[in-house]
């Protein structure tokens, strides 16, 4: 009586391994990075929501992240109004790089991969108008860029 498997049916069987492997990894790459793309779609218009409610508390829309991010001690203030998390207030989530730009009157946020093609291939852009925009190319999202559609 024959116990256990020969060496003919492990390779067969760890062949069917590494194809099924083969087949996958790329498929779960690109779920990752779409996941990474509208969770940066998601944090600008985070980012956007904070600008509003800043620009309604203080009279003008904050210059920089940190400005809407938490304080490091006691309560917010116009330098840090705990309006985002300190997380996204550094500049950098989930392979994503995120910009602040603004006036008294307008503001512009700005979604990019940290490394196109690895973390993402979209970029974002949103200003005062509400209207997300993307870009598929290496280059930053604009306001002349595509409107986004979920």
């Amino acid at each position: 009586m024959r116990r256990g498997f020969s060496l003919i049916e492990l390779l067969i069987v760890i062949a069917i391994i590494l194809i099924i492997i083969t087949v996958s990894v790329p498929a779960y790459n690109k779920a990752q990075m779409f996941a990474r793309e509208m969770a940066a779609s998601k944090a600008v218009q985070t980012i956007q929501t904070a600008e509003v409610m800043y620009q309604s508390q203080n009279g003008h829309y904050a210059q920089t992240l940190r400005e809407l991010g938490p304080p490091e001690t006691g309560p917010s203030t116009a330098a840090a109004a705990g309006l985002i998390s300190g997380s996204l207030a550094g500049g950098t989530v989930g392979g994503y790089k995120f910009t602040l730009h603004a006036t008294t009157d307008t503001y512009a946020i700005g979604a990019s991969p940290v490394a196109y093609g690895a973390s993402g291939r979209k970029s974002f852009y949103m200003d005062q108008t509400g209207i997300l925009r993307a870009n598929d190319e290496p280059e930053p999202a604009t306001s002349a860029s595509p409107e986004f559609a979920k």
